[in-house]
């Protein structure tokens, strides 16, 4: 059986960790690790993540003196891990219990080193709603240009075929968009499961500054990771917010 690491940046998240980790002790693959990187955190975050970590060996906590944001955390945490497959997992987010073994063998069945599975939003307490972000059944370099079609807390990869992976690190960028695109820029292809299998919170924030905060990062993914030319640029986020349109109305 092989082993599964959970990457979990943490930041003042004493609200949600607890829920965040019990779905995960929950999953009925036990082959895996959980890495939490706490990125700073100032309220009771980490004094709550030790407490886990004497109820469990399988959880590992990483501490960093300065918050420096979610891609440095997750770069720790990847480097950190030992394990065959990288999962991702966000600290205010949870998983369905069996998330880790039907995507293991779909993994598997698909020879895949790349997957992503639909999931639910839920809101801010917890309560799930009806409204679900359903995958296609595989994703290229071209159409995730065009679509930021794939939820982080869904994503499981194969080190063992895919070599080293991290995070981009440019500022106002959107860090896990641009591994995707980096990964995929390579030739391989994301396979999506059609099956809930992931719980994202939604959060109280401004609509509309969030709106403009992922179109600016999705527009300095292209131009500072990609180095996408300006009228190419252009062509794939006319496409982009298109699509985020389609997915929020």
């Amino acid at each position: 059986m092989d082993k599964v690491c959970i990457i979990t940046p943490t930041y003042n998240a004493d609200a949600y960790i607890l829920d965040t980790i019990r779905s995960v002790r929950a999953q009925t693959y036990i082959n895996w690790e959980m890495i939490i990187v706490d990125d700073g955190s100032i309220d009771n975050t980490i004094d709550l993540v030790k407490d886990q970590l004497y109820l469990d060996s399988r959880i590992i906590l990483i501490q960093s003196s300065k918050n420096q944001g979610p891609a440095y955390a997750r770069n720790k945490g990847i480097m950190a891990s030992n394990s065959r497959y990288i999962a991702f997992l966000d600290s205010d987010d949870i998983w369905h219990p069996n998330k880790l073994e039907r995507q293991i063998a779909f993994m598997k069945k698909m020879d895949a080193s790349f997957t992503f599975t639909s999931y639910r939003i839920m809101k801010e307490n917890g309560q799930t709603t009806d409204k679900v972000m359903n995958v296609s059944e595989q994703v290229t370099y071209a159409s995730l240009l065009k679509n930021t079609s794939i939820g982080t807390l869904t994503v499981m990869l194969d080190k063992q075929k895919l070599g080293a992976v991290q995070m981009p690190l440019q500022s106002n960028c959107s860090e896990d968009y641009g591994m995707w695109l980096n990964i995929l820029s390579k030739g391989e292809v994301a396979y999506g499961l059609n099956e809930v299998l992931s719980f994202y919170r939604k959060r109280h924030k401004s609509l509309s500054s969030n709106k403009w905060i992922s179109a600016r990062k999705t527009w300095n993914t292209y131009r500072k990771v990609l180095e996408i030319s300006i009228p190419s640029s252009c062509w794939c986020f006319l496409h982009y917010g298109y699509n985020a349109w389609r997915k929020h109305s």
